[in-house]
């Protein structure tokens, strides 16, 4: 009997084909159905189209980062990039208004480098450094009557504008409590449920995946936390008790991972108690009794103390502050010019000149007739361009999909609708589906091309569709080709920066836990029992080097779906990279097994050591074969 063989696409297409899921936001709906169109609605009443547009333009690229999270986060996330929009319009205007084509090309290939590095430092960078080159092009080519200064002014107004109504205005299920701390209250309540999660995967095949979510929740948690305060510690109750509950889950979660390791299947009375921490979160309550665990194994040992005292903690709603990721100047610089950053920038700085280049050359031999948007090219390179936004195949396609039905669909709506009033209307309701058509580049690209057609047409110039199809698929050229040159040094820079990162923090968190093993042996030799061995400050740290390890095995696996998406001649230069994490990975769950057990016996079994020793000698082996780098790692003494 035959097996019947199931076709599979190839990497790079089935990527273009995925979409997120979810439910509709329809908070971040609203806010985007009230961004764009009223600001420019108010600038076309008091005659000021131009500064509206551009208004409208800060106002759409702050909806594209109006994404899920806590309201304080929003404003590091939307604020930071429409900061460097407005540097970038306001340099793009002052060099496209006093220098000729030549320089203006070699200015804002230099702000490609300098904004293509900077964008491997984080998610916020990346998205600093995309609209500090959209908005340097649309300053240097969009041919405005307002001064530079008045343009970023209009253009931070716009983007104020809906940082503004992502503050003020109350989501869905806020009014459980304080609602400033919605987003955190249900970041966190997620973490518990993934805990929940995990525990009843124990034992199972899903339970590395569960592992996973574990991860993301806790990041997420943990980002939702850390927004800017007006003190350096949490200043209100509410906030401090969320503070707690954060804190409180990580012990949970370091004893739910030690008994996925263990793989010893655990009752469903264990997920019990994670779930009802998770709802008492949620709705501002207290926790109640919750389900306590057998203590037959020092997981589950661990478990039970780790719910006992969260639900003390609870109670209470006193706990320490909450460790946050802190980039210093060190770590910016390390990342702008280590190998991710270096190919970053070279690849952005390449593809933003050469589109910049060609626009000009295009519109200087008149190739654009009456529409001078050459900085249409170079704006749209920058969308294709950034490594960090998926694979550049994917991209191409999806770019390219999304702006020809973009475009045809509003030559549509241009026949029928009365100006200015129905265009309004057309950006109000652009704005709106922004939220959920990030889900997908094709339909964000639709949906942002209708937008902006309709501003330039309220601007004054004519309908321009077609001009923005082949603008558009002018730049998936540039970017396909520029994209696919030999580059000097090792490609897939971005992926060995983020393993070696994650190598770093995997064994500093090792270092950590065999400090305390010996700890334990020392004072077992005393006479001293295991408990009394235990410092409070020294787990409180592991606890900390355990989040930045699975934190930045979490940005390597990114980085590496990413990579091994590409076509052929880019994915294989970050073969090997996936093998690389896998290991890190299973090292990292290791150590926390190793931790748990310390916690409880005081000392390590036979097991735990040799599988310590086989990881090292694998991770050994990869490093041997030179597939990808990653510092060395030691087991002392």
């Amino acid at each position: 009997m035959s097996r019947r063989v199931v076709p599979t696409l190839p990497p790079w297409l089935a990527h273009a084909l995925r979409a997120q899921r979810g439910p509709v936001p329809w908070n971040a709906v609203l806010r985007g159905a009230l961004s764009a169109g009223p600001v420019l609605l108010v600038a076309v009443l008091v005659g000021r189209e131009s500064l509206g547009v551009v208004a409208a333009i800060g106002a759409m690229l702050a909806g594209i980062n109006d994404r899920p999270g806590s309201r304080r986060v929003s404003v590091k996330r939307i604020g930071v990039p429409a900061s460097a929009g407005a540097v970038g319009l306001l340099v793009g205007t002052q060099t496209g208004d006093h220098v000729g084509a030549v320089v203006l090309t070699l200015l804002l290939t230099l702000v490609g480098l300098l904004a293509g590095g900077l964008s491997a430092v984080g998610p916020v960078a990346s998205a600093a450094g995309t609209q500090l080159l959209v908005a340097s092009a649309i300053g240097a080519g969009m041919p405005l009557p307002d001064a530079g200064w008045e343009r970023a002014v209009a253009y931070l107004v716009g983007a104020g504008w809906l940082l503004g109504l992502r503050l003020l205005l109350p989501t869905p299920g806020s009014l459980a409590g304080d609602f400033r701390f919605d987003g955190e209250r249900e970041a966190v309540a997620r973490v518990y449920e993934a805990i929940a999660g995990l525990l009843d995967a124990v034992g199972t095949d899903g339970a590395t995946a569960r592992r996973a979510a574990l991860t993301a929740a806790l990041d997420h948690a943990q980002d939702a936390l850390a927004g800017p305060r007006l003190r350096r510690y949490a200043s209100s109750a509410a906030e401090r008790r969320l503070h707690t509950q954060y804190a409180a889950a990580l012990p949970i979660a370091e004893a739910a991972t030690a008994l996925a390791w263990a793989g010893d299947a655990v009752s469903g009375r264990a997920s019990a108690g994670p779930r009802r921490l998770a709802a008492a979160v949620r709705d501002s309550t207290h926790t109640g009794p919750l389900p306590a665990p057998s203590r037959s194994a020092p997981g589950l040992r661990a478990l039970d103390d780790a719910l006992l005292h969260a639900a003390e903690a609870f109670d209470r709603g006193k706990g320490s502050d909450l460790h946050t990721r802190r980039h210093g100047v060190g770590d910016v610089l390390r990342a702008v010019f280590g190998a991710g950053g270096r190919e970053y920038g070279l690849r952005v700085a390449l593809c933003f000149g050469a589109s910049v280049g060609v626009a000009q050359a295009l519109h200087h031999t008149q190739w654009y007739g009456q529409h001078e948007h050459w900085y249409w090219l170079p704006a749209t390179t920058v969308f294709l361009v950034k490594p960090d936004l998926g694979p550049l195949v994917s991209r191409v396609l999806c770019r390219a999909a999304g702006t020809v039905l973009g475009a045809l669909l509003f030559a549509g709506f241009a026949l029928v609708l009365p100006r200015p009033e129905g265009l309004i209307a057309l950006v109000a309701v652009s704005g709106a589906l922004i939220p959920v058509a990030t889900r997908h580049f094709a339909a964000q690209t639709a949906v942002v091309t209708v937008l902006v057609l309709a501003l330039v047409m309220v601007g004054g110039e004519p309908q321009a569709s077609a001009g923005r199809i082949g603008e558009t698929l002018l730049a998936c050229a540039i970017v396909l080709i520029v994209g696919h040159l030999p580059m000097p040094g090792q490609r897939a820079g971005g992926v060995r920066s983020r393993l070696a990162a994650a190598g770093e923090a995997a064994q500093a968190y090792l270092a950590h836990v065999l400090r305390e093993s010996d700890t334990h042996a020392l004072h077992a030799g005393a006479g001293t029992d295991a408990g009394a061995a235990t410092d409070p400050d020294s787990r409180t740290a592991r606890w900390t080097l355990r989040r930045e390890a699975y934190r930045a095995l979490a940005e390597a696996r990114t980085a590496i779906a990413l990579a091994a998406a590409e076509l052929p001649p880019l994915a294989r230069h970050s073969e090997g990279a996936d093998e690389v994490a896998a290991t890190l990975e299973r090292l990292v769950d290791t150590v926390t097994a190793c931790a748990v057990h310390l916690d409880d016996t005081g000392r390590l079994t036979s097991r735990h050591t040799e599988r310590l020793a086989e990881l090292l000698d694998e991770l050994d082996r990869e490093r041997e074969r030179g597939h990808l780098r990653i510092p060395e790692l030691r087991v002392a003494g």
